[in-house]
Order: structure tokens, then C-alpha cells, then sequence
């Protein structure tokens, strides 16, 4: 199943020690948002730093087409020029988001509360994806929607005439339902509260409180309570988008199984609801420290130093940070084949449902390099063969996933034979710079 064009099959060969500074992209759950508040803002947002892959994209050309003016000035230097909320324009033509489920569910948020009627598509992965998590809260403020069976697009949504603030409480650790609550409370009077029993990566509130919109985050017995009023004018920012943690997973992760390898990742956003995997690697006994921490844009930032890690142990990951690193997991998994020991990992139903179902990709692709895994629903355990001993030699599928895909392109250069995929090309819609940046620090990786 290929939903961006012909495949791109991949190898990854074994390589020597990985060595440089890693330069990885922009965050892309901060690109998104400042498109997206930039479009809902009064005036015009300056973004630098800002994430030029696929997903990223086409949520600029969303917003584009809900009447925003948005320029690429090139450098990843971008300006919005926003119509204010509840200035969005109905589209003359189709939201095609891509491969991108963030995208797709905060845009179907920003305009659940106007009184316009838009159509939403995606390719074949985001189109096997569900969407009642977010359709289901946003008919609470008065839009309607009709999809394929099973919630799915392509569907059409005609947002409230006459929208209503509401309360909700999320029902899965999910921060793209959290973020479409809160854009589409933005354009409805009075408070909208939403309760998160989990708390998630906060991105949403924290460019909120930004923007200059009245927001509030209480921690009590009923979970994290974000209340928002409604119907503010935004005013226009400056923003200098911190670069991606998760991208940053996959040159960490290589330099802790590579021998040799001494990789410098700079610039990482270190925002606690992010940055879960870089504890969990460390829990795993991963040589990773931290350098130049500091504060950026409300962000916390450092530069990631990470070193080959022969002893790694197997761990049990605290399932209370899942949703810290929920997108992390895949290459987790892949450096657990490497450590000595069980790593198991609870409290990830999360992953089931995602670009693909992530654990069963993974199960199958690991076991296919020689690797045992157990997993159930919500769970699940790889059984590592400690450095040197994982055999490798197999083409896994990457079931349109980016991340599958660049997780077993990092598994390959420390196997004992290489390590391919069906298709490589997903990862251009996070990564785009993933195989020059990593032929830099010294992995050999082609396209096959």
C-alpha cells in the first residue's frame, strides 16, 4: 500500500563510529501551531526555524486557503498574515493534509466554531486513520461531520453558526484531541474547559498564553484543567521554532549503538511533556547527557551529547511518561534489541493507532532481524541480545510510516548484516533531510 508515489526501498548497512553535530529540523508540533495561530492571529507572525517537510506544508497551504496570506521567505524564515479568529475564509478547494494527523485533526478544530463548510483528505495512511476522537468533541460546540465508515476521511465538516463553549474531558492521552478542543473553543463565547487525566505535550497552551489569548492550567483532583475564554483577538508573534526532539531520537539513538560513536545534537527543545525518551535512555544506562541548558521562546533547550553505550540494560519504561514519548517508541524499541535484558513497555495503546499500528510494525520488523518481541494491547517487550549480537539481514515493511521507516534505517548500522525497508519515502514528511544528515555523521545508508 503506497500513498505518496513510487516506493523508495532503503538499505542500511553497518557502519564506523558515528561522529559530528547532528543539525536536525525544527520541531514539528511547534511548526504546525505557529502556522495555524499565526493564521488566527490579527497581523503578521514571523517564524524562523520552521519544519519544511511534507506535513508541515500542508498545513500552510491550509491556512493559505482559509485566506491567510503565508510566505515562504526562504531558510526556513515564513510569515503569516492571519484573518483573526473566526476570520476564516470556506476553501474553495479540498484539505489535503497528507500523511498528517496533526495537521489534519488541529486544523478541523481551528474551524469547527465557523460558520464555513470544509472537506478534508489525506493519503492512504491518514485516510485508514480515525477521526471521531476529534469529530466527537467538536459537535459538542455545534459542527457537524460526515466521513467514510469508521469516522474516516474523507469527510466534511460544517462548523457551528451558533457555537457554545463546552467542558470535555479527553478520554485517551492525546494531544491533537486536547489542541482541536482548545482551537475550537477560541471562536466560541465564554470558557471552554478542557480536563486531561494525563497530561500531554503542552504546546497548545503554552503559544496560546503567547498569543495573548486568557488561558489557565490548573492541576487538581479531576486531572490537568485547562480553561480557555473564548473570542479573543491573537496578536501576532515573533517565533523561533526550537528544533524537533523527536527527530533528534534518531541521531541520539544511532550514536548509542554505534561503536565509537560521539554525536552532538544542539538546540533541542526539552519541553517535559516532550523529552521523555532521552530519561528512558538514560534509565537504560545510554551514555546522554545535556549541555548548555538554557531557555528559549518559553521553551526549555540543550544540546544532546550522545556517546556509544556498550553496556546498555534492558528497563521497565514508566508507563506514566508514555505520552512524553509516545512518538518515540519505534526507536526505542530499537535500541532495547541492543541492550541486555527485557525493556518492556506499558500504557502505549496510543501506538495502535497512529501513522500505522507502530507496535505490531515494529514486532514484526524486529523479529524479522532475529530480535524476540511479546506484545499485547496496550504493551509490549522486547527481549535484547545486548551489542554485537543482533543479526539484522531482513526487509521490513514500513506500512507508509516515517518513523517505522527511519527506525530501522538507524537499526541497521550497528546489526550484523544490513537492514532494509519497502519504502523510505515517508520520511520526508518529518525529516526530509534524514540521509544527508546522517551520511554526515559517517551511516551508510541507500536507496536500493
Amino acid at each position: 500500500m503506497f500513498g505518496h508515489g513510487t516506493p523508495i526501498p532503503m538499505t542500511s548497512s553497518p557502519c564506523g563510529p558515528l561522529k559530528g553535530e547532528a543539525h536536525v529540523p525544527g520541531d514539528k508540533s511547534i511548526s504546525h501551531r505557529s502556522l495555524i495561530f499565526g493564521a488566527m492571529a490579527v497581523g503578521e507572525t514571523k517564524i524562523s526555524g520552521l519544519l519544511e517537510g511534507e506535513d508541515v506544508l500542508d498545513t500552510g497551504k491550509a491556512m493559505a486557503a482559509f485566506g491567510a496570506e503565508v510566505i515562504n521567505h526562504g531558510e526556513g524564515n515564513w510569515s503569516v498574515h492571519g484573518v483573526g479568529v473566526g476570520g476564516f475564509a470556506e476553501p474553495d478547494t479540498v484539505i489535503d493534509c497528507g500523511n498528517s494527523g496533526t495537521g489534519v485533526r488541529l486544523i478541523m478544530g481551528a474551524m469547527a466554531t465557523s460558520d464555513i463548510t470544509v472537506t478534508f483528505t489525506g493519503d492512504a495512511s491518514l485516510n485508514g486513520r480515525p477521526m471521531a476522537r476529534v469529530t466527537d468533541p467538536i459537535a459538542l460546540f455545534g459542527a457537524t461531520s460526515v466521513g467514510r465508515s469508521g469516522g474516516r476521511l474523507p469527510m466534511t465538516i460544517v462548523g457551528a453558526k451558533d457555537p457554545v463553549p463546552v467542558r470535555y474531558e479527553v478520554p485517551m492521552p492525546s494531544a491533537q484531541v486536547k489542541s482541536a478542543v482548545l482551537l475550537a473553543g477560541l471562536n466560541a463565547p465564554g470558557q471552554t474547559v478542557v480536563i486531561e487525566k494525563e497530561a500531554t505535550r503542552d504546546h497548545t497552551e503554552r503559544m496560546l498564553a503567547g498569543f495573548g489569548a486568557e488561558i489557565s492550567v490548573a492541576e487538581t483532583d479531576e486531572g490537568r484543567v485547562i480553561t480557555l475564554t473564548g473570542q479573543p483577538e491573537l496578536k501576532p508573534q515573533t517565533i523561533v521554532v526550537p528544533r524537533d526532539p523527536s527527530s533528534a531520537a534518531f541521531p541520539v539513538c544511532a550514536a548509542i549503538i554505534t561503536p565509537g560513536s560521539d554525536v552532538l545534537v544542539p538546540n533541542i527543545g526539552l519541553n517535559p511533556t516532550r523529552a521523555g525518551l532521552f530519561y528512558a535512555l538514560q534509565a537504560m544506562n545510554a551514555d546522554l547527557t545535556f549541555e548548555n541548558e538554557r531557555e528559549e521562546g518559553g521553551e526549555p533547550v540543550a544540546d544532546l551529547r550522545a556517546r556509544f553505550s556498550p553496556n546498555l540494560k534492558g528497563a521497565e519504561i514508566d508507563p506514566a511518561g508514555a505520552a512524553s514519548m509516545i512518538d518515540e517508541y519505534p526507536v526505542l524499541s530499537v535500541v532495547a534489541a541492543f541492550a541486555e535484558g527485557d525493556t518492556v513497555m506499558r500504557g502505549v495503546k496510543e501506538l495502535r493507532v497512529k501513522e500505522s499500528d507502530r507496535i505490531d510494525a515494529m514486532a514484526k520488523g524486529l523479529r524479522a532481524n532475529g530480535v524476540e518481541v511479546d506484545e499485547g494491547d496496550d504493551w509490549w517487550i522486547v527481549k535484547g541480545l545486548g551489542h554485537g549480537n543482533v543479526p539484522g539481514g531482513a526487509i521490513c515493511e514500513s506500512f507508509l510510516d516515517h518513523r517505522i521507516a527511519m527506525s530501522f534505517m538507524v537499526m541497521g548500522m550497528a546489526t550484523q548484516q544490513p537492514v532494509s525497508v519497502d519504502d523510505g519515502g515517508p520520511i520526508a514528511t518529518s525529516f526530509p533531510i534524514f540521509e544527508p544528515l546522517m551520511h554526515g555523521l559517517g551511516a551508510k545508508i541507500t536507496r536500493t
